[in-house]
């Protein structure tokens, strides 16, 4: 079993996260720029990871209602489904990770300013931690 790697795509920045080889922990990595080469990058990370799920965040409004964002990941996701041979890419409901993420950040003590090019990754952590949890039954 390998590990799974979390996204949390933006148009900027792709926020990034990974699981332990046990699937019990979500890690932070650094983010990386969204945009021509993100498919590529995210299937190198993948091969060198030894992922073999992938879990996209799927931005969609608090009403439920699909979004430009939320065509965005769908659009990355069916690229990564295309490049990816070995590994399963799964979409998973993404609303508030990086609301959440924002608030871990200041409460660990870090100015908005200064958290700005964590928040990314921190929210892929959160949404990883959401489906681990999930698939655990928690």
């Amino acid at each position: 079993m390998g590990r799974i790697l979390g996204l949390d795509p933006g148009s900027v920045r792709c926020g990034v996260a990974i699981s332990d080889a046990g699937r019990t922990m979500a890690f932070p990595r650094p983010a990386l720029r969204a945009g021509p080469g993100l498919v590529a990058e995210i299937a190198r990370m993948v091969d060198e990871e030894h992922v073999d799920l992938v879990v996209i965040g799927r931005p969609v409004a608090l009403s439920g209602r699909q979004t430009s964002s939320t065509f965005a990941a769908d659009e990355l996701a069916h690229g990564l489904r295309q490049a990816l041979a070995h590994a399963t890419v799964v979409p998973w409901d993404e609303r508030l990770t990086t609301a959440q993420a924002s608030r871990q950040l200041r409460a660990a003590g870090r100015r908005a300013e200064e958290h700005r090019e964590r928040v990314d990754s921190a929210a892929a952590t959160v949404l990883l931690e959401h489906y681990l949890e999930a698939m655990r039954g928690s």
